[in-house]
């Protein structure tokens, strides 16, 4: 039987190591007696790597040879927390950041007297952050009973929304009752003291599971508290609960269930960040903590009506929370409001230490910014898209079988929904234009560098399949729920067929893309876009910080999505569900970008509306 060290050490002294082929070969070679020219032949084209008939016949000839290969890096068990000595920084030469902190300026709060208050608590689940700090800041309602009402209605709710993994009573009436003692002391921390939130379950908490909703993982114990949760703690927030994700931050299945869209519970509420902005979205805590790699706050703020904020890359540090791509995850609040999002961030930004990607970089929230100042661009060609050419109908093949023949059905059906929610939906983007010309908002037409982003999402791919190695190498992907061909254990399999050089050159690709990007922002310090489209793809790998908010409500005229299944991704959309828009900042330029879009949030209303089946009676 070859031994693989002695293969590996073969291929890389014919500078064959960087590439795909020798791992492509070697897993040809398992169980076989020899490795022959037909192996080496089939690997080559794989790996897209010509090799003349001498190499072949070298390398047959010369696999005795003694060397460590990819087993002893296999045999040193790197756990998920350990991350690459290779570091990606969206700062590019001559970009300035703001390094002088300012105090935070918030909004005034609205006066409420002791008799405008509802003899039932449970009718303050939606009010806002800000709206519920100034209530505990004022000893109108105490953190117990904050904590106490988020926790009751976590139980009461979670049989139909499926949005949490594991409820921490035990420490959450400990953070309340300290809360308490502190606020009646005078020592009142800040606008988060004594309100209650939610952690999406991949954040590690001392003493709780942290299962990152992936089967194989139920019982899993991270012995620390991730940096987020130390700063919550320290800010004095209340942490209720453990909310779902998807297994391994992908979707909304997890190995408990499907979590559910509050506005339309036959649908999930997507993902991956799918337990805190379901949560957030029915009143079950007051705010949340998601992750974003490339969409994972966006969509399901989108699908729930939340408001979400993806930070700029390395403004939030993420020790303590499971990896899934080292240039690419992000962690952010889901709130109910934009100015809610600025508060959680104050508390959350900023080195510690750790976390090696985070620059010290300021961030001055000024509720009161005057942001009819900003310069507003907006990506115009996504609003206008222009219409497909009509193009004859090319012959289709007859389908070899009744299956294959309700597969194509299937698949055209999905498309022929997707085009026909677009369509609706134009009407939400085209009002959002209106309406921030009516504010007096003068939009700067700009467009997005023309790149092969998708083909850089290869970095994304490899990263995550190498977060999760022993899982492929062990066959343990076998115990996660979703087993579809776009989810994680097919998507790891694969994975293993991407070349090291591609990596790299997806990852040079990437540096221009930044650098084209950086060239559109440098004359807007906003840009409007609607959610669904490119730019998601591209600002999550430029870095770029978003807001996503919602912008209005489908008709009883929706059309609605043909299949009814809530696993079912592209089940969306319909009567009563909410449509989003999303606001786009210059990197670190999170002050000015959440003050324009509250300017907006405010003019609108559409986050003050929330699903009935959750609100108090």
């Amino acid at each position: 039987m070859v031994d693989r060290r002695e293969f590996m050490k073969v291929c890389t002294g014919m500078g064959l190591g960087a590439t795909l082929f020798p791992g492509v070969l070697w897993a040809q070679a398992q169980g076989k007696p020899k490795i022959t020219k037909e192996m080496i032949d089939s690997a080559a084209s794989i790996a897209d790597v010509p090799i003349a008939d001498e190499y072949k016949q070298m390398m047959l000839d010369n696999l005795n040879q003694q060397a460590k290969g990819y087993e002893d890096i296999y045999a040193l068990h790197i756990p998920n927390s350990v991350d690459p000595a290779l570091i990606f920084d969206p700062v590019l030469p001559g970009m300035k950041l703001e390094k002088l902190h300012k105090p935070m300026r918030i909004s005034k709060a609205p006066a409420v007297a002791s008799s405008d208050l509802p003899k039932n608590l449970d009718k303050l689940a939606f009010a806002s952050v800000r709206e519920l700090a100034e209530l505990v800041r004022t000893k109108k309602v105490s953190p117990t009973a904050l904590t106490e009402m988020y926790l009751e209605r976590l139980k009461r709710y979670d049989t139909v929304l499926k949005c949490s993994v594991t409820l921490t009573e035990e420490r959450a009436r400990a953070q309340a009752q300290e809360a308490d003692k502190d606020i009646a002391a005078g020592k009142y921390r800040g606008p988060l003291h004594g309100v209650p939130w939610g952690a999406k379950d991949l954040l590690a908490v001392k003493g709780y599971r942290t299962t990152w909703g992936a089967g194989g993982f139920e019982t899993q114990v991270i012995d620390e508290d991730a940096t987020v949760v130390q700063r919550l703690d320290k800010a004095g927030a209340v942490l209720v609960a453990k909310l779902t994700l998807g297994a391994l931050a992908q979707g909304d299945v997890w190995f408990g269930g499907i979590t559910r869209n509050p506005w339309n519970t036959n649908q999930g509420s997507s993902g991956s960040s799918a337990g805190p902005a379901s949560a957030t979205a029915a009143g079950c805590v007051a705010f949340s903590i998601g992750s974003e790699t490339l969409g994972s706050i966006s969509s399901p703020s989108t699908r729930c009506g939340c408001t979400g904020l993806r930070p700029t890359f390395g403004f939030v540090p993420r020790t303590g929370a499971m990896a899934l791509s080292w240039t690419m995850d992000k962690l952010g609040p889901i709130c109910r409001s934009v100015e809610d999002c600025a508060l959680v961030l104050d508390a959350i930004h900023g080195p510690d230490g750790h976390d090696r990607t985070v620059h010290d970089a300021a961030f001055n929230w000024d509720a009161d910014l005057d942001w009819k100042n900003l310069r507003v661009g907006y990506l115009k060609n996504d609003f206008e898209p222009t219409p497909p050419s009509e193009q004859p109908a090319a012959m289709e093949e007859p389908a070899a079988t009744p299956e294959e023949q309700k597969k194509r059905d299937d698949q055209k059906k999905r498309r022929e929904a997707q085009r026909a929610r677009r369509e609706y939906d134009k009407r939400f983007n085209d009002a959002a234009l209106v309406k921030l010309r009516e504010m007096g908002v003068t939009l700067i037409p700009v467009e997005m560098p023309k790149f092969p982003y998708q083909a850089m999402v290869a970095m994304l791919v490899a990263e995550s399949a190498a977060a999760f190695d022993d899982l492929t190498r062990s066959g343990r992907d076998k115990l996660l729920t979703a087993q579809r061909d776009f989810d994680w254990p097919n998507t790891f399999r694969t994975a293993r067929f991407i070349p090291a050089v591609e990596y790299i050159q997806a990852s040079r690709a990437r540096k221009l893309a930044m650098e084209a990007v950086a060239k559109v922002f440098e004359g807007v310090d906003v840009i409007v876009t609607p959610t669904e489209s490119q730019q998601l793809v591209i600002t999550n790998l430029t870095g770029h910080p978003s807001v996503i908010m919602p912008n209005g409500f489908r008709g009883d005229d929706a059309p609605k999505y043909p299949i009814d299944d809530p696993s079912e991704f592209q089940n969306s959309g319909g009567p009563g569900t909410p449509s989003s828009l999303t606001f786009l900042g210059n990197l670190y330029g999170e002050a000015k970008l959440l003050a324009f879009a509250r300017a907006y949030q405010e003019a609108t209303g559409f986050h003050r509306k929330h699903p009935k089946q959750f609100e108090a009676s």
